[in-house]
């Protein structure tokens, strides 16, 4: 039986186009119901204000650079979005006195412009965002060497610099096409006109430049372009799931921003249950052995019907 269209753009993969009773399914989940959800390499936290959220978000960052030496070097992979994490990252760094000589961070994605990642100085650049929201109110005797930094642009390097270090923690935010960095669905022609790659099909997409789904680009104007879409670049580099993988743990953030009540509930329950579609690219995580999906609880809401 073939899948229907999306109703989103009928030329993509994305949610829209499972099986109408998981999607039923999701919609009934109650707060209860997706902490139950938890099992051996996946576990739900609930966290009851967003101080709490952002602070335990920020010291995964302190805990990670604090496993690192020379010997041994590990490191963090972060997102943006969420970013409120990041001022307390430097401030903790700042008060704890902690030396960031030996440790390592990921910036995981990057958008693209013309083929080559966008410069420092764009407006919307997420190395910038590290940068000025994190990394530079870092007291310099305590920073992290340049060279410590990994952002997606030499995209080979980026790749290698997994072998080489250990990335501790990938954190990241979800989408609401169900996408973690910019690992969108893919487009549904040629090969995958009909069905959308197979879980180990896409699990092997390293580092790259990806075209965006239309509903990644409408969502990034609106949440850091004020809704001005043709601000927004369509195409990014981004971490790939060959990276992911490789990481330790992986910890998603939901405060109730991004994506949105129905979206939080189908990833919880895809992951829970062990139900892997490339359509739902976060639900590929199902196949990680350590994932930790972290919510702010207010920020859940409710799937029901309201006009407004």
């Amino acid at each position: 039986m073939s899948r229907a269209l999306s109703k989103i753009s009928p030329d993509w993969w994305d949610y829209t186009t499972l099986d109408k009773e998981l999607l039923a399914d999701a919609a009934k989940l109650t707060p209860e119901d997706m902490l139950a959800l938890s099992r051996d390499g996946f576990k739900v936290v609930f966290y009851d204000t967003l101080e709490e959220f952002y602070l335990a978000e920020a010291m995964e960052y302190i805990s990670a650079w604090k496993q690192s030496t020379a010997d041994s070097p590990a490191g963090i992979c972060g997102p943006i979005g969420p970013t409120e994490q990041l001022p307390l990252v430097a401030k903790l760094v700042n008060e704890l006195g902690l030396s960031l000589r030996h440790a390592h961070f990921w910036g995981m994605d990057e958008w693209t412009e013309n083929g080559a990642p966008v410069s420092i100085d764009h407006p919307l650049s997420f190395a910038k965002a590290d940068m000025d929201l994190c990394f530079n109110r870092i007291d310099p005797a305590l920073r992290m060497p340049a060279s410590n930094m990994h952002f997606p642009i030499d995209l080979s390097a980026y790749t290698s610099s997994y072998d080489n270090v250990r990335c501790v923690v990938m954190q990241g935010g979800q989408g609401e096409v169900k996408h973690w960095a910019f690992n969108d669905p893919l487009r549904r022609a040629g090969k995958f006109k009909d069905a959308p790659p197979s879980p180990q099909e896409y699990l092997q997409l390293k580092t790259r430049i990806v075209e965006l789904h239309p509903m990644t680009i409408i969502q990034n104007a609106r949440t850091s372009g004020g809704g001005n879409i043709s601000l927004v670049p369509t195409e990014a580099a981004t971490v790939g799931p060959f990276e992911t993988f490789k990481a330790q743990k992986v910890s998603i953030w939901h405060a109730g921003t991004h994506d949105n009540p129905f979206g939080q509930r189908l990833t919880t329950l895809m992951i829970g249950k062990q139900l892997p579609d490339s359509s739902v690219p976060m639900s590929l995580l199902a196949l990680h052995p350590n994932v930790q999906f972290n919510f702010y609880r207010p920020g859940i809401g409710q799937c029901r019907v309201e006009m407004h």
